[in-house]
């Protein structure tokens, strides 16, 4: 039994990583005031071009007669994924912070084009690779759980805390130190101004504009990293038609569920991870599939509905989230 609820925590783990990372994306361009319903467009785009940068590197060095080297590999991926989404939420900061249109309309927007985007290259390059595109062993080997000496040794810890992937480990260092950037630094304590009132960050000399813009890029950029972690870890490296679907929805609904703290967001994303994940490791008798796969979205509900009822000024949103700032209006 031991093993079982070790293999589902691992598994819980795995699954709420790109949950994690797509939550906190959103929950930095939300702190800013922007309210970003692209996350799934964006982790679409870093998803395809995470995947293609690296099969593109891979196939040039094998094409030069060189070995490709995974830690490389990785690296190129990582890079591309956030550059992908942080050109995505680009777009939606110019239309909304530039062009003042409605955040809500132009992040939908950003979605069905980020779906559409990621699909459509995965399919082209798929075919031009002659079916599907996938990364070669060393990348796969780069994304593969880490051993670490003695550490990954030591009985049930080892297996819970010491053997996943690099991905895991970026994820849970950028939740400690996006809470420590919200709560220490200047620069952070200025965003969070810049969300809850622009106005008057405005009147004491903080350039709305200029933070906006920064904390929206960004974000979009660690939901591009989310969705890159779909490809090279959850399908293993290879393209799947639609694997974030339904992942940037769960990812905005848990923006909430954590209440826009970084921290909460690290317990919450393994929560819905095993959520998620659980219809293969609790076999309830007669229980039909689609059930289980209904149960994360359930929950979303549950949740948005209770943390509605029960808000508090201290975990609510940022007061100017969702509000285009007008200045000649302060």
């Amino acid at each position: 039994m031991l093993d079982g609820a070790t293999a589902l925590i691992i598994a819980a783990v795995l699954a709420g990583t790109p949950l994690l990372l797509g939550a906190l994306g959103e929950i930095l361009t939300e702190k800013s005031g922007n309210l970003n319903l692209g996350v799934e467009g964006m982790m679409f785009m870093g998803a395809i071009t995470g995947l293609i940068g690296s099969y593109f590197y891979e196939q040039a060095l094998l094409a030069s007669g060189a070995e490709p080297v995974g830690v490389i590999s990785a690296l190129i991926a990582l890079a591309v994924s956030f550059l992908a989404g942080a050109f995505g939420a680009a777009i939606y900061g110019f239309l909304t912070i530039t062009l003042r249109a409605n955040q809500n309309v132009t992040g939908l927007i950003l979605t069905i084009f980020g779906t559409g985007f990621g699909n459509f290259f995965g399919e082209y390059f798929g075919l031009k690779a002659g079916g599907y595109v996938a990364v070669g062993a060393a990348t796969k080997a780069a994304f593969a759980p880490l051993y670490i000496p003695f550490l990954s040794d030591i009985p049930v810890l080892g297996k819970l805390l010491f053997q996943y992937n690099w991905m895991v480990y970026f994820a849970l260092a950028l939740a400690l130190l996006m809470a420590w950037f919200f709560l220490k630094t200047r620069i952070g304590l200025n965003l969070r101004a810049v969300g809850e009132n622009p106005a008057t960050a405005d009147a004491a000399g903080i350039n709305v504009t200029r933070y906006r813009y920064a904390a929206t890029i960004i974000g979009g950029g660690i939901c591009g990293i989310g969705g890159m972690y779909m490809c090279m870890v959850t399908t293993s490296g290879v393209w799947v038609h639609g694997c974030v679907t339904g992942y940037g929805w769960l990812a905005v609904a848990l923006v909430i569920f954590a209440t826009w703290s970084p921290l909460r967001g690290i317990l919450v994303a393994v929560l819905f991870g095993g959520l998620m994940i659980m219809r293969m490791y609790v076999s309830i008798p007669g229980l039909p599939s689609q059930i289980y796969e209904m149960i994360p979205y359930i929950a979303t509900i549950l949740v948005l509905v209770i943390t509605s009822i029960r808000q508090s000024r201290e975990h609510a949103m940022p007061a100017g989230c969702g509000l285009n700032y007008f200045r000649e209006e302060r």
